[in-house]
């Protein structure tokens, strides 16, 4: 069986595409990828902004499943990614801190921390206000 942390790098964006969607769909209905939840985290870390995309709502996809509190442990490293240089990365991310949001109320402090610690001025016009649209939808979550 191939690896799917693999396959979530291939160079076939289709294709590692096409997995995250499935994994993504799947942890909303059962904790089956609960087991890579660290190995999602580490995917944060890649060069490669789809990469780190994929593991960040990964690993927030299994907030629902997580009894043994990893997301608590891996939040500052993952929160990191809401001052990527890309921001269709951080609008991603954002969206998916819906999850944890919702399903881990604890951790709304760190959240809400991280989204203060966005630097809109550093997007181009055009994006810096889809940032900040995605940063008071999550707040309203928050609250």
């Amino acid at each position: 069986m191939t690896d799917i942390i693999e396959v979530l790098q291939d160079k076939d964006d289709r294709k590692a595409y096409a997995l995250f969607k499935e994994i993504n769909a799947k942890s909303a209905e059962s904790s089956e990828y609960y087991q890579y939840f660290d190995r999602f985290v580490a995917l944060t870390s890649s060069e490669n902004s789809y990469v780190r995309t994929r593991g960040f709502c990964l690993a927030c996809a299994q907030a629902r499943w997580d009894v043994q509190g990893k997301l608590a442990g891996a939040m500052d490293r993952m929160l990191s990614l809401l001052n990527d240089q890309k921001p269709i990365v951080v609008r991603q991310c954002l969206a998916a801190l819906h999850e944890v949001a919702i399903y881990r109320p604890e951790l709304s402090e760190a959240i809400r921390d991280g989204i203060e610690s966005i630097d809109l001025s550093k997007y181009k016009d055009s994006m810096s206000p889809l940032i900040r649209k995605d940063m008071d939808e999550l707040l309203k979550i928050l609250d």
